[in-house]
């Protein structure tokens, strides 16, 4: 289809501008809501399992339809499939921001969920497909810091607008930024698809489903009651509909994610490690920002500005890791940033107490940062080159999917031992159940941390293909 696009290097910062707007929107969308929760228990009410729903409906509709979301756009048509998926995503921002109780506010969440599934991965191919192939690597530079420095600064602008203006307008914010790019991709992006594309249907009722159904038990468990009927239901239903996922993934040559990809050590290591990081990372901010707040007694501006010095620190060290593992490998970078992240966590466990000064937070708290930061640098890197270039794909949507059911799951893990442990009745009460979860959340990075020892160092076989590419993370045995 002809489009009326301007050539050249026009059309690719244009592509640019808009996918990367984009992204940032979607990117935002996982951590702004969490120094806001303080304010939204306040005006709508809500428990603790109403508060991790409001950041998991979102995270959990992302992560599952996230590869469903690409197959649309490749057999429907990319920017037909982006243009639908902003349009859902500004919707339900704009109903998370006139929701009348928590209720209405969590559906909306998972709405929005559904949009930027469908959404941010056709922002990537929309702008390769429109960057010339010298310019790709700093088109796609770019991209990757705009979406990580939404990541980073979630927190704080969600902060920042709650304080100064209410919490409603974290979502409006995203609302004339939608209008302003549906009629810029509509004219400025051009049309592409990949008809023969197939659509995993079964396999994204089953992972869906699957996932639901633990992240529900989890969350409820503490209220219901861990032998509670609708609990051991759902985490049996749950875990039987995910082993049904893995064994469709073993037997179907069409399924959204090939089991045999894990097969591979560099494969399975990474995802493993970025899985375990997220669940340390998200549940731990979900339960720090609150305590910045309720138990300290931060603003949410204040809260956001200091856990900048975590969020914030990879913009600072990614491109330093970035130039290291360049040198020596991605496989000790993204390990030692591990290891450090999970002591920075046991750090904030070891200090925390109701009168905890920001000082004594602060190493935590950049240790961490600087743990973020040496993961992320080499990992996307290390994930495209464990597998075929045909399957890169394929490949970065489940490393992106597997994030997002780590911090799914984070928020229901952490927030299960917070409930089970202490509450929010007291300062007192607060850190007696946030100190065990934090020890939890260490744990689990820790062991993502052993997960990317799994990963093959400089001297193991790239996959056929994989060279291609130009990925140095892997070489070729002579």
């Amino acid at each position: 289809m002809h489009q009326q696009t301007a050539p050249g290097g026009t059309r690719a910062a244009w592509a640019l501008l808009i996918t990367g707007l984009a992204g940032f929107m979607a990117a935002l969308d996982n951590l702004v809501v969490t120094t806001a929760l303080p304010s939204i228990r306040d005006e709508l009410g809500g428990e603790l399992a109403d508060l991790e729903w409001t950041v998991n409906a979102y995270t959990l509709t992302f992560a599952v339809l996230l590869m469903f979301g690409a197959a649309l756009g490749d057999r429907f048509g990319r920017r037909r499939l982006f243009m639908a998926g902003l349009t859902v995503f500004t919707g339900a921002s704009a109903a998370a921001a006139l929701a009348p109780g928590i209720d209405a506010l969590i559906a909306a969440r998972a709405v929005q969920g559904v949009g930027a599934a469908v959404m941010m991965p056709l922002t990537l191919t929309l702008l390769t497909a429109a960057v010339p192939a010298a310019r790709r690597g700093a088109a796609l530079g770019v991209f990757g810091a705009v979406t990580g420095l939404a990541v980073a600064s979630g927190p704080l602008v969600g902060g920042t607008l709650t304080e100064h203006l209410s919490w409603q307008w974290i979502f409006w914010l995203n609302v004339p930024i939608g209008l302003v790019l549906l009629p810029l991709a509509r004219f400025r992006l051009a049309e592409s698809s990949a008809p023969g594309a197939r659509l995993d249907v079964p396999g994204t009722l089953l992972i869906s489903g699957g996932l639901f159904g633990i992240v529900y038990a989890l969350v409820n468990a503490n209220e219901e009651g861990w032998t509670s009927a609708i609990v051991l239901l759902c985490l049996f239903a749950g875990t039987a509909l995910l082993v049904a996922f893995v064994r469709h993934g073993l037997t179907r040559q069409d399924a959204m994610l090939p089991m045999r990809m894990f097969k591979d050590r560099a494969f399975a290591g990474i995802n493993a490690a970025s899985l375990l990081m997220f669940l340390g990372m998200f549940g731990s901010i979900f339960l720090l920002s609150q305590f910045l707040q309720g138990v300290v007694g931060y603003t949410p501006t204040e809260a956001g500005v200091r856990m900048l010095p975590w969020t914030a620190m990879p913009l600072l060290v990614s491109p330093i890791a970035g130039f290291v593992s360049d040198r020596i490998g991605g496989r000790p970078v993204v390990a030692a940033g591990l290891a450090l992240q999970a002591v920075g966590l046991g750090w904030f466990a070891l200090v925390l107490a109701p009168d905890v000064s920001y000082a004594a937070q602060l190493p935590a708290l950049i240790i961490s940062g600087i743990g973020m930061g040496l993961y992320f640098a080499p990992a996307s890197s290390l994930v495209m080159s464990s597998v075929r270039t045909a399957e890169q794909g394929i490949a970065s949507g489940t490393n992106n999917a597997l994030r997002e059911v780590g911090g799914a799951l984070g928020v229901a893990v952490l927030g299960a031992v917070f409930a089970a442990r202490g509450g929010y009745d007291t300062p007192d009460t607060f850190v007696d159940g946030t100190v065990p979860a934090l020890w939890i959340g260490a744990g689990a990075v820790a062991l993502a941390a052993l997960s990317a020892l799994l990963i093959p160092g400089r001297g193991a076989r790239v996959p056929a293909g994989a060279a291609e590419k130009g990925r140095s993370e892997l070489t070729t045995v002579a």
